[in-house]
């Protein structure tokens, strides 16, 4: 084979290309299955929020929202669309890995599989099927966790600016990114690494990430700290789990066969001897094992700490495959790893299954099989895929209502929904309806307030009847929201028309406030 030859050959089979093929397929996976179920709760609020923007939100720092409007401007606000910059988050964290399994040493097997193993993973791969800040949450963690390797591995402090710039980006994203900045700085203290603390630019690099977030604290700061409160109701929303559950979801939602490569990457590499000028990143994924596992965390919250662990792995078990000349196992892992992946995605992750065929397989096993992220009842559906059916059902529903009402009510009539979701939906939808804007009480749908709505005459959905009862003096139920694969608290929603304000509804507004 000629040299010109050989080199291409390294070209399109090399480690490189391997991850980079490895991206596209995931670029790709996304936005191939993006229009099969719906829009998801959570990326129609964000969308909302995108068209008001602002320094901060209630229940999340100003990023998404940012993402949502130059999604909106770009490519429009199609399924398809607005998952472009999750996939390609997604698809970043997947090259991210390999590239760090090759800083620790790894060669093209060890990248590869750090990289599927990623690419596999349930509660990684899920936020690249919708809009969300923990996709980007996602890569600003490993791409700073990236940095730091790198600071580790080749001693150039000024580095910790770039970390400093990426976990302001994160700060901007999600506040866990503060979690993340703890567990680094504890970390340095219990090993060799603290030298670094005795120099300015970690100190800098910290500065320069709260410069980030500066902005966003004087926005909770002029509307009397709502976040707080916020995060204060967050607990009740959190399915508990004890010690045990916790461990038992994080082998399950991290896919169960690669327990063997991120244990051998934390025990075998990090706090082995040969891993010792990392061990660091050791410590950071204990330090965060732990927080997350007191405080009864979502479990997602950890999963952008995995990568690291899933590179060093890599690297011990090519190391293992060589020395052993078990050539075989080089084949064989990423096969189980991707027919794990093929299995396992399409009935927790990927919207790729018709709908009544999951639902049949998910409803048997109780909706979610026992991994539960809140306390919501579920159904047939896990939550993730439940929270993308009924939006229109809904709309159309309260539409119909609007329409029956009489013809001299309709212009001063306004839509009052129970929580974001509802709202977010109605306001999405709602205009190809003729229908007015909905306002809600729910978190930042509370700030924006009620608009021009005088209250004299509300349809009301999702909003108790008691609670109505406290505003208005008649409350007529006049429709019901029903849906097949929402989420329960979303189907039999009574959709209420309600005159004779006992107040106005600006006046009363902050009755109808919750942060949670």
């Amino acid at each position: 084979m000629s040299e010109p030859a050989k080199q291409g050959r390294v070209a399109l089979f090399g480690a490189t290309a391997i991850l980079v093929y490895l991206a596209l397929f995931k670029v790709l996976l996304h936005l191939l299955t993006a229009g099969n179920y719906g829009y998801f709760r959570d990326e129609l609020y964000y969308v909302a929020a995108g068209e008001r923007l602002d320094l901060g939100y209630v229940d999340f720092p100003p990023l998404v929202a940012l993402v949502a409007r130059i999604t909106h401007v770009l490519f429009g606000d199609s399924l398809v669309a607005l998952h472009v910059f999750p996939a390609l988050a997604g698809a970043v964290v997947v090259v991210l890995t390999g590239l760090m399994a090759r800083e620790l040493g790894g060669g093209r097997f060890a990248q590869g599989l750090a990289a599927i193993a990623t690419l596999i993973a349930p509660t990684i791969l899920v936020f690249g099927t919708w809009l969300s800040m923990d996709a980007f949450d996602q890569l600003f963690w490993v791409l700073a966790l990236y940095v730091l390797l790198l600071i580790l591995k080749r001693d150039r402090p000024r580095l910790w600016l770039a970390f400093g710039l990426v976990a302001g980006l994160g700060l901007l994203t999600k506040l866990t990114m503060l979690y993340l900045g703890l567990a680094v700085f504890l970390a340095l203290l219990l090993t060799r690494a603290r030298r670094h603390l005795l120099t300015a630019w970690p100190w800098l690099g910290g500065a320069l990430a709260f410069a980030f977030l500066l902005p966003y604290v004087i926005w909770e700061a002029v509307h009397g700290w709502p976040t707080f409160e916020f995060w204060s109701n967050y607990g009740a929303k959190v399915d508990p789990a004890s010690p045990v559950e916790f461990i038992v979801e994080q082998i399950v939602t991290m896919q169960p066969p690669t327990l063997p490569l991120w244990l051998a990457g934390l025990f075998y590499y990090l706090f082995s001897r040969d891993g010792s000028p990392y061990r660091a990143l050791g410590w950071i994924f204990v330090i965060l094992f732990a927080i997350f596992m007191i405080q009864n965390a979502k479990f997602y919250f950890l999963a952008p700490a995995y990568p690291m662990l899933f590179a060093a792995g890599a690297v011990v078990a090519e190391r293992f495959a060589g020395r052993r000349n078990w050539n075989w196992l080089k084949p064989a892992y990423p096969i189980v790893l991707v027919i794990s992946g093929i299995v396992v995605a399409p009935l927790t992750v990927l919207p790729v299954l018709p709908v009544d065929t999951l639902a049949r397989i998910t409803g048997a096993a109780g909706g979610d099989a026992g991994v539960q992220v809140e306390t919501r009842e579920v159904a047939q559906l896990p939550q993730n895929f439940a929270d993308r059916f009924g939006w229109t059902n809904m709309t159309a529903t309260v539409a119909r209502v609007y329409e029956g009402l009489p013809a001299g009510e309709r212009p001063r009539a306004c839509i009052l929904a129970g929580n974001y979701g509802e709202a977010s939906a109605i306001n999405f939808f709602g205009p190809a309806q003729g229908l007015p804007d909905a306002i809600s009480g729910h978190n930042s749908y509370y700030i924006w307030g009620p608009g021009d709505c005088s209250g004299q005459v509300v349809i009301s959905v999702g909003v108790p009847r008691e609670r109505l009862e406290k505003e208005f003096g008649e409350i007529q139920r006049r429709a019901t929201v029903r849906c097949e694969y929402c989420m329960p608290d979303e189907n039999n929603l009574p959709v209420y028309v309600c005159r004779d304000s006992k107040t106005s509804l600006r006046e009363d507004w902050p009755r109808f406030r919750h942060y949670d």
